[in-house]
């Protein structure tokens, strides 16, 4: 589903040299769930950036489901994310004069879908995350684990092979937290390549897979031998 290799991404603070991802490689498999784990400025959401087509590396190849996203431009970019991502922020995004079903039918409009199947498959995804009863509901009248809910929804509108989750439970508390992750895991078991920035190591521990990045470089990855002995998941 991912392979990137030799990534590097260079940001220029005033005089100062940012190296935000420095040779980063990794391959990530159809269908599996995957969590990068790192502080603030360890070139996390750097690399969710480039693996949602929203940044281009300074060096290095990214190829999305097959696709080599070199000399694409941004329309094409733009056709890919629509098509094959599907995203969750920390800060849900939602539009706050739309209700949820509003929110979650947004992806569907901007594809052409006709009103009917719209209303068809906006309610269905609104009842998969267990807001059958609050779909009509702007943003100010639900919780922070609601509204991550109706994000979630919106993400899997489209049908995307890809999910890509930048802290998506970063403003919630423990219990919303909790299940946020449980519905994020049904996602997982319906067949969703799931890649979740984080962090929170409870959190990254709820992926099959947790890749530790510290200082743009990939310290830790739990799927390979020769990092057994890096900083083992602490």
């Amino acid at each position: 589903m991912i392979s990137v290799k030799d990534l590097r991404k260079t940001y220029l603070l005033g005089e100062e040299a940012v190296h935000a991802l420095d040779g980063v490689s990794l391959e990530v498999d159809d269908k599996e769930f995957v969590a990068i784990i790192g502080q603030s400025g360890s070139g996390k959401s750097t690399l969710m950036n480039m693996l949602g087509c929203l940044d281009i590396p300074d060096t290095g190849d990214v190829f999305i489901d097959g696709e080599d996203l070199a000399g694409f431009n941004e329309n094409q970019l733009s056709v890919l994310r629509n098509e094959k991502i599907g995203f969750i922020f920390q800060q849900f995004n939602l539009l706050a004069k739309l209700d949820a079903f509003e929110n979650v039918e947004l992806p569907l409009i901007y594809q052409g879908i006709k009103l009917e199947e719209r209303k068809k498959r906006v309610e269905k995804a609104l009842c998969e995350v267990g807001l059958k009863e609050r779909m009509h509901h702007k943003p100010n009248q639900l919780s922070g684990g609601q509204q991550q809910r109706v994000a979630i929804a919106r993400a899997l509108i489209a049908n995307p092979t890809l999910i890509l989750a930048d802290e998506p439970t970063g403003n919630l508390d423990s219990k919303s937290s909790k299940d946020i992750m449980k519905v994020l895991h049904q996602v997982h078991e319906q067949g969703n390549t799931i890649v979740l920035i984080t962090h929170d190591n409870d959190v990254a521990k709820e992926a099959g897979r947790q890749i530790r990045i510290m200082d743009g470089k990939i310290v830790y990855d739990s799927a390979k031998e020769e990092f057994d002995e890096i900083n083992p998941g602490n």
